[in-house]
């Protein structure tokens, strides 16, 4: 389950996900560019649903990112320590990544998509549940919880062998 082959299988499908959804967007948003500038009638929705897009465009990508472990990151002290020192701070940092992702995203978005549900809120034009435009927060959250236990344990494994 927490196999490098799994893994590259899981970067192959969101890898793929996100072309998908960022050709759609720029469809999307060709559509909204020519039925304003060349029709003269703009469309109603193509606003909104480029924005919604966005937001799964930057949490799935933030998610892929995080799984090929290249995400924003100040590295001054990482490399100023010795191979096992880096090794133990990635580690923590992994780990510290991954309960932000359990707290914030997984639980703090389940909590947002579980309100937006309940309370049967949609979207002004598309008439969508938020709950589904919201959903993908604590599905990347999950995306970026499993990324961080395979770098883990693949850290614990070089750092055992450097033993």
């Amino acid at each position: 389950m927490f196999s490098l082959d799994t893994k590259r299988k899981l970067d192959s499908v969101i890898a793929h996900l996100l072309v998908l959804l960022m050709a759609l967007m720029v469809l999307n948003v060709t559509w909204q560019v020519a039925s304003r500038y060349i029709f003269k009638d703009p469309s109603s929705f193509t606003d909104e649903l480029s924005r919604y897009m966005m937001i799964w465009v930057g949490m799935m990508g933030a998610a892929y990112v995080a799984g090929k472990n290249e995400h924003l990151a100040i590295d001054i002290l990482l490399t100023s320590l010795k191979q096992k020192a880096q090794t133990k701070l990635m580690i923590l940092i992994s780990f510290c990544i991954m309960i932000f992702a359990i707290v914030v995203m997984m639980i703090g978005g389940a909590n947002l998509v579980y309100i937006t549900f309940i309370l049967g809120q949609k979207s002004a034009t598309l008439q969508i549940p938020l709950a589904y435009v919201y959903g993908i927060i604590p599905f990347s959250g999950l995306l970026v919880t499993y990324y961080q236990i395979v770098s883990i344990i693949q850290l614990s494994h070089t750092l055992k062998t450097a033993e």
